[in-house]
């Protein structure tokens, strides 16, 4: 049998090398993650819903917004409007826009908001976005590269910092 060294080499040379080119978005997916982390810590601790609810609707107009802007105008288009995968997403967008614009029953939206984003994000980033890989052309690329502005995301203006409280 052959030493674990010589095995673990052989396994990493047959892993494939990771495809860089969707890495923002990807990387821009970790804000997301993290902000339903922040709902869910600020639902467990009894924070008010209204509290979270307004870091909800800031983080969507300040960084939300503007991803799934870029992924509407430069990523899904490599798919095109009648992929199956692409309605998926765009149905996505709407019924995640629909749960933040609604300001009755907010806990039990809150709650919605945070599953349906985290399990949208698993979708994006093992279904969709592998099959984008697989399709784009140098062109479309470069046009993503060319287009895609990095979202800077910075929540230090957001002084209700409501994740970090203790429950009573």
């Amino acid at each position: 049998m052959a030493p674990a060294f010589f095995i673990m080499k052989e396994m990493n040379e047959k892993q494939p090398k990771p495809n860089l080119k969707l890495t923002p978005l990807v990387e821009e997916h970790d804000e997301v993650v993290l902000f339903c982390e922040r709902i869910r810590e600020g639902l467990q601790n009894g924070i008010d819903d209204k509290r979270i609810k307004a870091y909800v609707d800031w983080f969507k107009t300040a960084y939300l917004d503007p991803h799934f802007e870029m992924e509407q105008t430069l990523v899904f288009p490599i798919l095109g409007n009648t992929n199956v995968r692409t309605r998926r997403a765009l149905a996505n967008h709407r019924r995640l826009d629909r749960l933040f614009a609604k300001t009755t029953d907010l806990h039990k939206t809150l709650h919605k908001i945070e599953e349906e984003l985290t399990s949208f994000i698993g979708f994006e980033e093992r279904i969709l976005y592998n099959e984008i890989r697989g399709l784009a052309t140098p062109e479309q690329w470069q046009e993503i590269e060319k287009g895609h502005q990095d979202l800077e995301f910075n929540d230090a203006e957001w002084t209700d910092r409501f994740w970090e409280e203790t429950k009573n």
